[in-house]
């Protein structure tokens, strides 16, 4: 396996331990409802978009058997139960219970940019909790982190695509909660992902970073955007980087891509070569950026610069960023 797919979102690859989608069983709803209801069947469990996992140090994904009565606490009605797939031959389905409320709920905690809450539902044990995937997701197997990715996004697009976009009317999930249908004019809605472009732009010696305007302080990370429609991707890296900072950029090469359920896009790992130094700002999209040599940025990575902070662990930014100074984007 390339390093390029060890990031995390990336997957547990195929054999023993991998998640096997099953794609071929979503439109045979026998079997699907003879694999939810069997013993072995296990439910990844999502509260507002948290995966349910044991939070007692190491982090795991909690699956709740078939008939647990946390999943009849505050289903959400709107959402459906989706068939994740099989690992090792056990099914793994991923249901919403965001109608249950919890005694106490920090509700700035939620909304923070980064979550520290963790919320506990009486039905289960202390050790089973609600946590914000962003800060479990370095600490789950490939493929707990790829379940939960996936369980996230594809509920979170059913959340958002409840009505038909050929004739408005409401529609309904179907193949295991893979497609959505519309009995009115009979239209097919497939899951949505957006692809995104996140650049290690460089010249020389030295890396260019940015920082939105709503980052916390010290938050600095590689440069990205959506891709348009009709667009390449290598198109999208050079437009991107010219109208947030000006900087024109030459040669574009793939390097890896990351899931990223927040709430569901893939991210696309690029290498841009950097043809202009001077940085002309979008004062809308970019609060400030700056060039950091090979050796600035290992101080960031080791924590000791003045200006900006080390980033997060698991997000494809920091992934490109700690390879590139490892000198191993293979």
């Amino acid at each position: 396996m390339r390093i390029a797919e060890t990031v995390i979102f990336g997957g547990g690859g195929i054999g023993q331990g991998a998640l096997d989608r099953g794609a071929e069983l979503r439109n045979d709803p026998e079997r699907i409802t003879e694999l939810r209801h069997g013993p072995d069947a296990r439910i990844l469990t999502l509260w507002r978009g948290k995966p349910l996992l044991n939070a007692d140090a190491p982090l795991s994904l909690a699956g709740l058997g078939p008939d647990h009565p946390a999943l009849a606490s505050g289903p959400d009605s709107l959402l459906p139960e989706v068939f994740l797939g099989r690992v090792d031959g056990q099914p793994w389905f991923v249901r919403d219970i965001s109608g249950w409320e919890p005694e106490a709920v920090d509700t700035a905690a939620l909304d923070a940019f980064a979550d520290h809450s963790e919320q506990a539902h009486p039905d289960l044990p202390a050790s089973q909790r609600f946590v914000e995937l962003r800060r479990a997701m370095t600490a789950l197997s490939p493929t707990e982190a790829e379940m939960c990715a996936t369980g996230r996004a594809i509920l979170n697009w059913h959340s958002t695509h409840r009505f038909c976009a050929a004739c408005g009317a409401p529609s309904d999930a179907v193949s295991a909660g893979w497609v959505r249908r519309c009995a009115t004019c009979g239209a097919q809605h497939f899951p949505r992902t957006d692809p995104v472009v996140i650049m290690l732009i460089t010249q020389g010696n030295s890396v260019l970073l940015g920082r939105s305007p709503h980052w916390p302080e010290g938050m600095y990370s590689l440069l990205a955007g959506f891709v348009e429609p009709g667009e390449t991707m290598e198109a999208a890296v050079r437009r991107e980087v010219y109208e947030e900072t000006g900087v024109e950029v030459g040669q574009v090469t793939y390097l890896a891509s990351q899931p990223w359920p927040f709430p569901n896009s893939l991210m696309l790992g690029c290498h841009g070569e950097a043809l202009t130094r001077d940085l002309t700002l979008d004062p809308a999209e970019i609060e400030d950026a700056l060039w950091l040599t090979r050796e600035e940025a290992m101080e960031v990575i080791a924590g000791g610069h003045a200006v900006v902070r080390p980033p997060r662990n698991g997000a494809i930014a920091g992934f490109l960023l700690r390879n590139w100074l490892a000198d191993r984007l293979d």
